[in-house]
């Protein structure tokens, strides 16, 4: 409710025109997946920021000159002058409470002192600071102005900065005297924070048939693209089967209408959120030949919980900076925030590292947002492959978030039900896939929505223990690379095995897979990303404490790199086929290596 709250917004004057957050966060104030009915933005202007002057810091006369282009009205007042500021602030909440826009007030004053406790700014402010310093106080000025008009007589004024004084001296030697104990510090708790209670994740049939009934159901008149056409027919014939599968985009929309049923809320914003930018999500529909629009997960019948999908624009610190603090705002709602491609989140670091990671260490509060990062190596370049995995396994601490890689549409769909009622609330960083999405090698029974659970970890079916030599762990895409090859050259010395949750890291499900392989001789981590990225850093030492110094653990992936990717497909196919190649081969007690465990007992 845009009437119940009126936000507000306390800029710097180096910071309002310098901080690109600003003008991004201008510019979705009339959007309507984010507007709030207008912000009230106070400029603190001290005519300096920390020692560069204004001419060092903007291009134009006014610090709030950015405001103009979006047609917000600013208000300039003196901040010697009291009455003056606290006018131009009711007649900027009175235009947000008429207008619902953004309005500035730019409060023109200076910083007396330096930036900081021990900075001297006449070092590189000397004229400035010679003139602040000969100029008298705010209260000295007001005060003058009451007695001059005859509010006050001079004695009042004199007598009413001496009681401000006394007060703060009091309160001071109390301090001194140990009459007020400062807070005290509790050191972390770094342990890591009690793992999430399991819920039920699993939906029965024939209420995922009646929610996949509402999901592909037309208005009557409503046509919409070939395309969307061909995927809603297909995702009604799908549960409609016996033998159904579900792809990734399918299996997210019936997690988010499940979840509406339930009661939870849903919220997931993007630069192409609505359509999916590969086309899997399929959220909106649009009339071929009217161009109305229709959202198939806003129309679901029994829902008590909202569903909400909105395109956003095209920023990363701003929107992933305001679904985290929709996230904390409204603790029963799932919200998630997709990259266009994952390697676009390198944008938005400053809300991943001040906030997302950090914010119960530093405050105590809770966030359960969703990062939802395109990530996969396909031929596409150092720009469009990596989300850069290793980046937030190198922030993972104190149980402050998971971080995933599913492999299946069914962990997807089991992972955000799971997150949905999660207790305690944490943020979960998700690596979505790209080719994965329609790859049918990456799609679930029915059955496994229906039934089953998120797994941390995934053993292979397909490995006869007493004949796995290799255990060869990998996560997401990798394992689809490696399990093709392996159907068409069969490798029965080799075990795939997938880490689907990094962290927190799944040591005792990895411990009870490493105990059915008696005769595993070697111990690999397989990725597609280089050596310095991807889980590699973060996986070995904990796969060496896993497995002993017995086995070790060997490497298999892209060598270190400057850059993430190939940038030519052609290149990208090499290493991959190299890789793969190189996690199957032979074993190396087959070569006249070392014996398995087996044998060495």
């Amino acid at each position: 409710d845009e009437r119940s709250v009126v936000p507000v917004c306390i800029h710097g004057d180096a910071a309002f025109p310098g901080e690109g957050v600003v003008a991004e966060t201008f510019n979705m104030s009339r959007l309507r997946g984010f507007r709030v009915g207008g912000v009230v933005h106070i400029i603190v202007n001290n005519q300096v920021g920390f020692t560069t002057d204004p001419t060092d810091s903007r291009s134009t006369y006014y610090a709030s000159d950015l405001a103009k282009g979006f047609d917000s009205p600013v208000l300039h007042v003196n901040g010697d002058d009291p009455e003056a500021c606290v006018a131009a602030v009711r007649v900027a909440a009175r235009y947000r409470e008429k207008f619902r826009k953004d309005v500035v007030v730019d409060l023109v004053g200076y910083r007396r002192f330096g930036h900081n406790e021990t900075d001297e700014p006449a070092i590189t402010q000397p004229v400035l600071y010679k003139a602040i310093r000969a100029h008298k106080r705010p209260y000295e000025v007001y005060g003058e102005r009451l007695v001059r008009e005859g509010v006050l007589a001079e004695a009042d004024v004199r007598a009413a900065a001496q009681r401000v004084r006394e007060q703060l001296q009091a309160v001071h030697e109390r301090f001194q005297k140990g009459e007020i104990e400062p807070p005290k510090y509790e050191p972390s708790d770094t342990s890591g924070a009690p793992p999430a209670a399991p819920v039920p994740t699993a939906v029965p049939l024939d209420t995922l048939r009646r929610l996949n009934d509402g999901l592909t159901r037309l208005p009557e008149g409503f046509t919409p693209q070939r395309a969307p056409l061909s995927e809603v027919n297909k995702r009604r014939a799908a549960l409609a089967a016996a033998d159904g599968r579900v792809e990734f985009g399918h299996a997210e929309s019936l997690a988010f209408a499940s979840l509406a049923v339930e009661g939870v809320s849903v919220r997931l914003t993007g630069q192409d959120a609505e359509r999916g930018t590969f086309a899997h999500r399929m959220a909106v529909l649009h009339d071929v030949n009217t161009g109305a629009e229709h959202a198939p997960l806003a129309h679901l019948d029994g829902a008590t919980g909202t569903i909400e999908v909105y395109n956003s624009p095209l920023s990363e610190t701003a929107v992933m900076g305001f679904e985290y603090g929709y996230s904390v705002e409204e603790p029963r709602t799932l919200t998630l925030w997709e990259a266009q491609y994952g390697d676009f989140v390198n944008v938005g670091q400053p809300i991943i590292d001040q906030f997302l990671v950090a914010d119960r260490a530093k405050w105590g509060q809770d966030s359960g947002l969703v990062l939802l990062l395109p990530h996969g190596y396909e031929g596409q370049g150092p720009e469009h492959s990596s989300a850069r995995l290793e980046r937030f396994l190198q922030m993972c601490a104190e149980g402050n978030m998971a971080v995933v890689y599913p492999s299946t549409a069914a962990q997807h769909f089991h992972l955000l039900r799971r997150q949905a009622h999660r207790d305690p609330r944490r943020p979960l960083v998700v690596m979505t896939p790209k080719s994965l999405l329609r790859r049918r090698e990456a799609t679930s029974p029915v059955a496994e929505l229906a039934g089953g659970r998120f797994l941390p970890v995934i053993d292979d079916a397909a490995a006869a223990p007493n004949e796995v030599r290799r255990l060869v762990f990998c996560t997401g895409k990798m394992y689809h690379d490696l399990a093709d090859v392996r159907a068409k050259s069969p490798a029965a010395h080799v075990a795939l095995v997938r880490v689907e949750e990094l962290y927190p890291w799944p040591h005792a499900e990895l411990q009870a897979v490493l105990e059915r392989y008696p005769a595993v001789a070697e111990v690999v981590w397989a990725q597609e990303e280089p050596r310095n990225m991807g889980a590699w850093s973060y996986a070995e030492p904990r796969l060496r404490a896993l497995v002993g110094s017995q086995l070790g653990v060997r490497y298999v992936g892209r060598a270190e790199r400057a850059s993430p990717a190939e940038g030519y497909n052609s290149a990208h196919q090499v290493e991959q086929a190299r890789i793969v190649a190189e996690a199957l081969a032979e074993p190396v007690d087959a070569r006249g290596g070392r014996k398995s465990r087996a044998a060495a007992k």
